[in-house]
């Protein structure tokens, strides 16, 4: 019998940028976002210091759904899900491998209305109603520090 494992990331932080909601081929929604974590201490001769952390999240099916419709730039969400890898062709010819969290839950902070009122109306949603956008190829998302709203 082989010992168990645990791959879970947890996360409380902001939108870097509006979520980006496309559909595969087949139909599956997919939905890719930027949280920023920050985390600050003070240094050996009494300055504080701080860093931030940019965390690549994609959610898939209803919760990408959900995602799309209840998530925008700058909002602070709780975020759980499990850390992945993987690995792509740059147009550059280069392979390239990128770590992203595949999301299994979030909570919205500071939402004016209750989640199970916001959950209750999108269970009502039909995808057929959604447009499917055309997939883009894997690419690799740079923050620029000056476009955090905080």
């Amino acid at each position: 019998m082989s010992s168990r494992s645990l791959n879970r990331i947890v996360l409380i932080g902001n939108l870097t940028r509006d979520p980006e909601l496309k559909y595969t081929p087949t139909g599956t929604a997919v939905c890719t976002f930027s949280i920023a974590t920050n985390r600050s201490w003070t240094s050996s001769d009494g300055q504080t210091k701080e860093e931030v952390q940019y965390h690549r999240v994609v959610a898939w099916q209803k919760l990408a759904e959900l995602c799309g419709k209840l998530l925008n730039k700058g909002r602070k969400v709780f975020a759980e899900g499990r850390m992945t890898y993987r690995t792509f062709t740059g147009k550059d010819g280069v392979l390239r491998t990128i770590a992203e969290i595949v999301l299994d839950d979030f909570i919205v902070f500071g939402e004016g209305r209750k989640m199970t009122e916001t959950v209750a109306e999108d269970k009502k949603v039909e995808t057929e109603s959604v447009i499917e956008a055309k997939p883009e190829s894997s690419k690799e998302e740079t923050v620029n520090p000056d476009d955090i709203p905080f």
